[in-house]
């Protein structure tokens, strides 16, 4: 298993062009650099060049008694001094005692929703008297610039990008969209009650996938962050940025908060052999038992960043000049969603739920080579009755290992 407290990169990496580009490329070049640290005003520095750079800056926020994703232009938008408090179908936030500006982990969003928009118009067809035409419906590209991303979030993106940029039918329009996209991470040095990405070698620290990275350090260091550089954009964006060498005590500092990070996590699961666990087990009574609490809203569906279906709708106008074609996020939760011309593959709760987990911890593998968890929990907090996937797997398994281990005995 992957050392959740990684060492920080070593001074000579071999990095893509781009980190939000590196799916699209072959190529690579290396970058020389040292790790180096910076105050906040070096922060309020980045997020002023990101946009002079014409970039959409987006970050974590307060709004509605929660910690979402929205417009930053200035280090006083982020959430300094509030943290999160999350638990099975529970989340508050709450002021900390100290002044941290990411001392919280994630909330309802994920950057999924700018990647891949919950909603989305596909094309129009106008109607003009002297025939049909069709507008594409693409708006003005936008080059999206993330700032916080966590280590689990980088792995849904990373998943994402298998699921809409490989294969025989790119999405164009989340290709571009990822292409342009400038990603700022952050090292957690807070797990939340629901946490479970060192059980999904996700996380807490940062491997890949990003072009610049921060660790915020502990007071008295000198220093409010340690900065890595994953990209050549990203070496460009710190060469505008304040910034000095770091030192050897804040570069011990950041591998503190790491691993202190790692050690906090709220829920684990064990994946040894889950796969065949789950494809094994469509019969199992605990698909029943979790289905009398299931309500089928589809809210784990919703935050979690990597679960990617979607439906398409068409409408018109009353006069029959233009139609419109949109694609919406969709859920495995809906009895829509199986329906074919004799009606819903999945009609019970215990089918979808079954689908969902399987397709996430095991068939999600035979597609794209990974699992489909990345451990950050938001389908735990966010569930209305707390159903916890950890919980539901354990579950299984021990009933498993009991029934072997009686048959051992009877044998």
């Amino acid at each position: 298993m992957k050392d959740p407290s990684r060492s920080f990169v070593a001074t000579h990496m071999a990095f893509p062009e781009s980190a939000s580009s590196a799916h699209m490329m072959n190529t690579s070049s290396v970058i020389h650099h040292r790790l180096s640290a910076i105050d906040r005003t070096g922060v309020q520095t980045l997020i002023e060049v990101l946009r002079a750079s014409g970039y959409h800056v987006l970050g974590p926020t307060l709004r509605d008694h929660a910690i979402v994703y929205d417009d930053v232009t200035s280090l006083e938008d982020l959430p300094i001094g509030w943290t999160d408090r999350q638990e099975a179908s529970r989340y508050r936030i709450e002021r900390r005692a100290d002044n941290a500006v990411f001392g919280f982990t994630v909330g309802p969003h994920s950057w999924k929703r700018f990647l891949h928009p919950p909603v989305e118009r596909l094309y129009t067809v106008v109607n003009d008297g002297a025939g049909l035409s069709i507008d594409p419906g693409r708006d003005e590209p936008q080059k999206f610039a993330f700032i916080g991303v966590r280590a689990c979030e980088l792995r849904a993106i990373a998943i994402q990008d298998r699921v809409f940029c490989e294969g025989h039918y790119v999405d164009s329009r989340y290709a571009q969209r990822r292409h342009d996209a400038v990603i700022v991470a952050v090292n957690c040095s807070e797990a939340g009650g629901t946490c479970f990405c060192v059980s999904m070698q996700a996380g807490p620290a940062v491997d890949s996938g990003y072009d610049l990275a921060l660790t915020e350090l502990p007071a008295g260091e000198g220093a409010d962050f340690l900065v890595e550089v994953g990209s050549e954009v990203g070496a460009a964006l710190l060469r505008q940025v304040p910034h000095r060498p770091a030192t050897e005590a804040q570069i011990e500092a950041a591998r503190g908060v790491v691993a202190r990070t790692a050690s906090q996590m709220g829920r684990s699961m064990e994946t040894a052999g889950i796969k065949a666990l789950l494809q094994d087990n469509p019969h199992h009574p605990r698909w029943n038992e979790v289905a009398e609490r299931c309500l089928s809203c589809g809210n784990c569906t919703m935050v979690c960043p990597t679960c990617f279906c979607t439906t398409v709708e068409d409408s018109s106008d009353l006069a029959g000049g233009t139609a419109e074609r949109t694609r919406k996020w969709d859920s495995c939760f809906t009895l829509d969603f199986s329906f074919l011309h004799g009606g819903s593959v999945r009609q019970t709760g215990s089918a979808r739920y079954r689908q969902w987990l399987t397709h996430k911890l095991a068939n999600w593998i035979d597609q794209f080579g990974t699992s489909g968890c990345v451990g950050c929990g938001r389908c735990i907090t966010w569930c209305p009755v707390g159903i916890d996937i950890t919980e539901e797997v354990a579950a299984i398994r021990a009933s498993c290992v009991a029934e072997q281990e009686d048959h051992h005995e009877g044998t």
